[in-house]
């Protein structure tokens, strides 16, 4: 019984450690990634800008061809809206809130099994033919210490993810010139 009570306390105590190391970690998170592209930025823009192109270059829709996707809004155009539902990649939402063309394309994520949202940019900078890509999400996950540890874990979570889809991008885009 001594032995038990023991062990109680401990996993008590490493509980309360966990949380509230989870309180100092911070609760805001930015995941970068960038590529060079052998083409003019517009043809680069074009790939970005229409969420239904994501399909031909985005990792997540390479790991569930079957994704149920539901587009919206205007195309191509602030307020155009990719809706997906996928048992591998989970549901989520991501909409054009701003853009530059052939410089910027600004969206908002929503994943509602998580009730978390972020910003997402590609930012698009052309110079002597080629174009920089550059792939940024960033957010705030809130004042709940377990969701520090995610803010904290984001970069090696997505990060990947943002190197294999410009991987993609540049292929596809390269190919087509």
């Amino acid at each position: 019984m001594n032995f038990l009570k023991k062990l109680v306390i401990t996993v008590a105590i490493i509980i309360v450690i966990f949380l509230g190391v989870g309180f100092f970690l911070p609760s805001e998170f930015k995941v970068e990634r960038s590529v060079t592209i052998d083409a003019p930025a517009e043809d680069v823009y074009s790939q970005i800008v229409d969420l239904r192109q994501w399909k031909e270059w985005g990792v997540w829709f390479e790991r569930d061809p079957n994704m149920s996707v539901v587009y919206s809004g205007p195309q191509s155009s602030v307020g155009m809206t990719s809706s997906w539902q996928s048992e591998q990649e989970g549901s989520g939402e991501m909409k054009i809130i701003s853009l530059t063309p052939n410089q910027n394309v600004t969206y908002s994520l929503y994943f509602p099994d998580f009730d978390m949202g972020s910003t997402g940019e590609l930012q698009i900078t052309e110079s002597a033919g080629t174009t920089k890509v550059t792939w940024m999400d960033y957010g705030d996950v809130g004042s709940n210490p377990i969701n520090h540890y995610f803010a904290l874990m984001m970069d090696s979570m997505i990060g990947p993810d943002f190197e294999k889809g410009l991987a993609n991008l540049k292929e596809r885009v390269e190919q087509n010139n």
